[in-house]
């Protein structure tokens, strides 16, 4: 079990580092998969780290991501 969340940390870490160097930090600034240059491995993962209730990583209906911040 710790494997396995060492891993969705370090993923999610990736997605939301590639995020941030794009400047997707809202839903307007949201980029494609293509945009911000995910190798498979991080598009595998997008599901499982994208969108969720405590999600990092927040996903809009056109399949663009961005790294969610709450105030």
């Amino acid at each position: 079990m710790e494997v396995v969340s060492g891993v969705f940390f370090a993923m999610q870490e990736s997605i939301r580092a590639k995020l941030l160097a794009v400047g997707a930090t809202s839903r307007q600034k949201a980029v494609t998969v293509q945009e911000a240059h995910f190798d498979m491995q991080e598009q595998n993962w997008l599901h499982y780290i994208a969108g969720g209730l405590f999600a990092r990583v927040s996903k809009t209906d056109d399949q663009r991501y961005y790294v969610a911040t709450y105030n």
